[in-house]
């Protein structure tokens, strides 16, 4: 192997949807050898997702086209859910003796995640910290501030770098003492091509489903897709649109979780307005995104990025988002979509309205939507990751 290969290891705890197409990416590259190790579970069978309230195995490849290893874990109760979640007390010998030349860490919340940033630290490995918080949201006083943020500026002190997803994940880390030239970007990016094409066989595949729920094509649909969950608010959406005053205004909603019960009785109350679709998997979302004219995710809280906006701009479709959404100041202008203030739901549904009385323009939208998503497209997250790869390794 030549001494201009540099070889990256990644922690995480189990194969993302979002970041397995990253891995593949890099996996094919002549100028970067990838490990990854999980933490959790290595997506064979399926797992209980928390949000979904259901046990998910995802229908695309996760972990072909890259080498991995899952490192064993002897928590007792494991999972994400808890910080003692993940121990693997063989970790940081694994990664060691691979001999990378940089560690990725993706997320410090679990113990052994935490173990290990702080024993690469000792060991002078280079290494770098992936997260996507933000305190878009967040309190700024009182006893539980200050020991947290005495906390994080002691662990932020370990990691080489930092890999900035957007702006307000870089106010965050900047709030915690991490100086610039530790801080370097790589936005959140999906794999757009997966969603964008073949536009017109997509448009066509969910222009029939529309017909089969009995929408019309003059109709505008608003669509929301996630976790069915009081955070991500689609029963305040539902009241919104409930509110409208064209009757032309209908709400599809796709997903699972808690609050299924609570929106079945809601939509059952005006079926005319709405329709309830359970989970959809992944190769069925680049239809999913197209059976409405208009995305929305009003969530109030926790919402670190939201790259749902990112799979429905993909998709030629614009957007409506909650100013707490992490990515909305990064990804949305008034070319693809709106953003309105989370606490205000008249703000909400005057933009609906808005929508429904100016649907003449999402025309010209649905072109600004697709421009817009290739900004932060796959091949952007892997020329940044590379460029940081190589200055910090130097």
């Amino acid at each position: 192997m030549s001494n201009s290969v540099k070889r990256a290891a990644f922690i995480v705890s189990h194969p993302i949807q979002y970041f397995a197409p990253l891995y593949q990416r890099l996996g094919r590259r002549e100028d970067l050898e990838i490990k990854v190790f999980f933490t959790w579970h290595d997506g064979r069978t399926p797992v209980e997702d928390r949000g979904f309230k259901e046990r998910i195995s995802w229908d695309i490849p996760l972990t072909e086209g890259y080498e991995f290893e899952l490192v064993p874990n002897v928590a007792t109760n494991p999972g994400t859910h808890h910080f003692f979640g993940l121990r693997n007390p063989a970790l940081v010998q694994r990664v060691v003796d691979w001999h990378p030349n940089v560690v990725l860490i993706h997320g410090w919340a679990w113990l052994s995640h935490l173990q290990a940033m702080h024993t690469f630290h000792k060991l002078k490995v280079l290494s770098l910290f992936r997260g996507d918080s933000h305190l878009i949201h967040a309190g700024f006083s009182g006893p539980r501030w200050w020991v947290k943020r005495a906390l994080l500026r002691r662990i932020f002190s370990w990691p080489t770098g930092f890999l900035v997803v957007g702006s307000a994940n870089r106010a965050y880390y900047e709030n915690f003492g991490v100086k610039p030239n530790r801080l370097y970007r790589c936005p959140y990016s999906i794999d757009v091509s997966r969603f964008a094409e073949p536009s017109e066989l997509l448009e066509q595949e969910a222009a029939r489903w529309r017909m089969q729920m009995r929408i019309m094509p003059d109709q505008t649909v608003f669509l929301y897709a996630g976790k069915l969950e009081p955070k991500k608010r689609p029963l305040d959406l539902m009241r919104a649109v409930s509110r409208l005053q064209n009757s032309d205004a209908v709400l599809v909603i796709v997903g699972g979780g808690e609050l299924i019960g609570d929106i079945e009785s809601f939509a059952a109350s005006d079926p005319a307005r709405f329709r309830v679709l359970p989970f959809q998997n992944q190769t069925r979302m680049p239809v999913v995104y197209r059976l409405g004219d208009v995305f929305v995710l009003p969530s109030s809280s926790d919402e670190t990025w939201g790259l749902s906006v990112n799979e429905a701009l993909s998709c030629s479709r614009p957007v409506i988002v909650s100013d707490r959404v992490g990515c909305a100041r990064d990804v949305v202008d008034p070319s693809c979509g709106w953003i309105f203030p989370w606490s205000d739901l008249q703000a909400l549904e005057k933009t609906l309205q808005g929508t429904v009385a100016n649907r003449h323009t999402l025309t010209h939208m649905r072109r600004a939507a697709r421009q817009r998503a290739q900004l932060f497209d796959l091949t952007v997250t892997e020329a940044a990751l590379l460029k940081t790869i190589n200055a910090v390794s130097s």
